[in-house]
């Protein structure tokens, strides 16, 4: 049996295209013409001998053969992209000084560091996990070159790389202490402040005119999903790194206000630019492709 090569380029466009929500989009971004995209696309069907996309309304929607084609092309430009970094800067060394909001320190971090370190082993890592106004304060002061934070709109550098949904979170095992007609403020489990999702929580039950009163506050995030657990208060934030001690509620059956997305950002130092944390974005960039959900992602 002859082995087929996928075309490398045909497989990035694809990506783009999906992530892009449609091919003229993918065109503009890599710098090629619609055609060009729609060929390539064509010579992928035809390497894989599927059909890969559909029209869904003024949208793109995958095949099963496109579906599974997906996760396979994601894999393989990201080890591409990694050897490639990896072969063209064999000689880059010094310090980097990155920044993770909590959220993503478990999950995200020890993911990064690994793939970073094999790709630049001369290139010393200095992490540090944080809250969002702690990571930005030190980009702002020249205390981190990078940081991975959520886009509260405040950041001259930043580029916005997905958006995650905002939930209301209760205990897995049993119901929430609070009902809409039991008269009470809703207990809220909360970070201390300043914490942009506290202030989210607040804002948007003030509006749905709902009293809430602070049940219980914690320095980390930790503390806040073991309160949650418990069922001391509900908490507001996203569905990432989610203990299985904790449940996404349905903000319809609990009477509780629909919440939007909030966007994660890669933000920069304001300072000429840094090529080892050009290299170290793109491999966060490439690793939460690897974790988030793809739709996340499209939202960017």
């Amino acid at each position: 049996m002859r082995l087929t090569n996928l075309d490398m380029d045909a497989l990035r466009s694809f990506v783009t295209g999906i992530d892009a929500g449609s091919f003229a989009q993918a065109a503009d971004r890599l710098g090629r013409s619609t055609s060009a995209i729609s060929a390539q696309l064509k010579k992928l069907e035809g390497q894989t001998g599927s059909a890969l996309v559909r029209r869904a309304g003024r949208g793109l929607a995958l095949t099963e053969g496109g579906e599974a084609l997906l996760s396979y092309a994601r894999r393989i430009l990201s080890l591409n992209d990694e050897a490639v970094s990896a072969v063209q800067s064999p000689t880059l060394e010094g310090w980097v000084r990155l920044g993770i909001q909590e959220d993503f320190g478990e999950t995200l971090l020890p993911h990064v560091l690994g793939r970073f370190a094999r790709a630049h082993p001369k290139v010393r890592i200095e992490g540090r996990i944080g809250r969002n106004v702690e990571l930005k304060e030190k980009i702002a002061s020249g205390h981190l070159d990078l940081a991975l934070a959520w886009d509260d709109g405040t950041a001259p550098n930043a580029e916005r790389i997905a958006a995650l949904p905002l939930c209301w979170l209760g205990p897995a095992e049993e119901e929430p202490l609070w009902q809409v007609d039991s008269g009470e403020p809703l207990p809220l489990a909360v970070l201390e402040a300043p914490c942009l999702l506290r202030t989210l929580a607040c804002s948007h039950l003030d509006r749905a005119g709902i009293a809430w009163r602070i049940a219980f506050v914690s320095p980390s995030l930790g503390g806040l999903w073991a309160a949650t657990a418990a069922g001391l208060g509900i908490a507001l934030r996203t569905p990432f790194g989610r203990p299985s001690g904790v449940r996404v509620l349905d903000a319809g059956e609990h009477n509780l206000p629909s919440l939007p997305s909030l966007g994660l950002s890669l933000v920069g130092a304001d300072k000429p630019d840094h090529q080892i944390s050009a290299h170290l974005a793109t491999i966060i960039r490439q690793a939460l492709r690897d974790t988030l959900p793809e739709a996340w992602a499209r939202q960017a």
